[in-house]
C-alpha cells in the first residue's frame, strides 16, 4: 500500500495559490499510485501568525472543502494542515478527508510551540484530545510538529489506541533539523510503527523550514527521505506483514509493566 509525503512551501495567505500547489502534488501521488498524501502544517495559509489570525475560515469555507473536492475527484486519501476558525477560537489543526472526499478524521495540535521568535499561543487555541483513525487495515496516530517532543502523546497512541502508523504535519525550521531526524526516528522505533513526516520547506516571514520529509518503518529503516531544502514527493509502501514481523521479534507492548509507570512511587536516594 503506497503512502506519500509532500514536502511543500506556502505562500502565507494566498489560499488559492497553496491549494494550487497542493492540487499538483496529489496529482503526482494519484499518478505514482498512492493512497494516502500527507502535506505539512498550515498549509492553507502558510506560518506567519497576524497572517493566521486573518485568514483562518471555518472548515465549511475555505481549504476543507476544495480538499474534499480534489479528494473525491483524484479517488485519494489527503490529510492536511491547517488553520481552523470556530467561533472567537483558531486551531492549528489536521484534516483526513477520505478517497470518498468526506472528512474522516481530524486533530487540533495540543502542544502549541512557544520558543524564539515564534508564540502560538498568541494565535492558537490548543486541542484537547488526541485522535487516531482507521484506514486500509492500519490505524493511523495525527500528530503536528511540536508533539514530536511528547512521546506521550505516540505511546499513548500506539499501546492504547493500536496506532500502527503516526501521521506528522510540520513547519519545523532550522536549526533544528538534527532534532527532527532523531525524534521522528525515536517515535517510530519505540513503538514499533510507521512514521510519515511531511515538512515544510522555503521562508515564511523569519523562519526558514529544513524539509527532510520522511516514511520511517517500524525497526527505524527510513524507506523514504526528502532534502532539507527542495520541494519533493516522498513515497513508500506500507505493510501489514513488516508491522507484525517487527513485532513478534521484539515484544515490547507485552513487555511493558503499565502498573510501574502509573502507581508506583520513586524513590530518591539523597547522598
Amino acid at each position: 500500500m503506497k503512502i506519500a509525503a509532500a514536502q511543500i512551501a506556502c505562500v502565507p495567505g494566498e489560499l488559492k495559490s497553496n491549494l494550487h500547489k497542493i492540487g499538483q502534488f496529489a496529482e503526482r501521488a494519484k499518478v505514482a499510485g498512492v493512497e494516502l498524501v500527507v502535506f505539512p502544517e498550515m498549509a492553507d495559509t502558510g506560518y506567519v501568525m497576524p497572517i493566521i489570525r486573518a485568514s483562518a475560515m471555518p472548515w465549511k469555507e475555505g481549504a476543507v472543502p476544495a480538499l474534499q473536492e480534489m479528494a473525491q475527484r483524484l479517488s485519494l486519501a489527503i490529510i492536511c494542515g491547517v488553520s481552523e476558525r470556530e467561533d472567537a477560537a483558531i486551531y492549528n489543526s489536521q484534516v483526513f478527508v477520505d478517497a470518498k472526499g468526506q472528512i474522516a478524521g481530524r486533530y487540533r495540535k495540543t502542544h502549541l510551540f512557544c520558543a524564539g521568535a515564534v508564540d502560538e499561543k498568541e494565535c492558537f487555541s490548543p486541542g484537547d484530545e488526541l485522535s487516531t483513525v482507521a484506514w486500509n487495515g492500519f490505524r493511523l496516530g495525527l500528530s503536528i510538529c511540536y508533539d514530536l517532543r511528547f512521546p506521550e502523546v505516540y505511546r499513548r497512541m500506539a499501546a492504547e489506541e493500536n496506532a500502527n502508523v503516526f501521521i506528522v504535519s510540520s513547519a519545523w525550521p532550522f536549526p533544528r533539523l538534527e532534532h527532527l531526524r532523531i525524534l521522528t526516528l525515536a517515535r517510530a522505533i519505540e513503538n514499533q510503527s510507521y512514521l510519515v513526516l511531511a515538512n515544510r520547506v522555503g521562508t515564511d516571514d523569519r523562519l526558514t523550514f529544513c524539509g527532510g520529509s520522511a516514511i520511517i518503518d517500524p525497526d527505524g529503516a527510513i524507506l523514504a527521505a526528502a532534502s532539507s531544502e527542495g520541494e519533493e514527493l516522498v513515497i513508500a509502501e506500507l505493510s501489514h506483514e513488516r508491522l507484525r514481523s517487527v513485532r513478534e521479534r521484539m515484544a515490547v507492548f507485552a513487555h511493558r509493566r503499565s502498573n510501574l509507570y502509573r502507581s508506583v512511587r520513586i524513590r530518591i536516594d539523597r547522598g
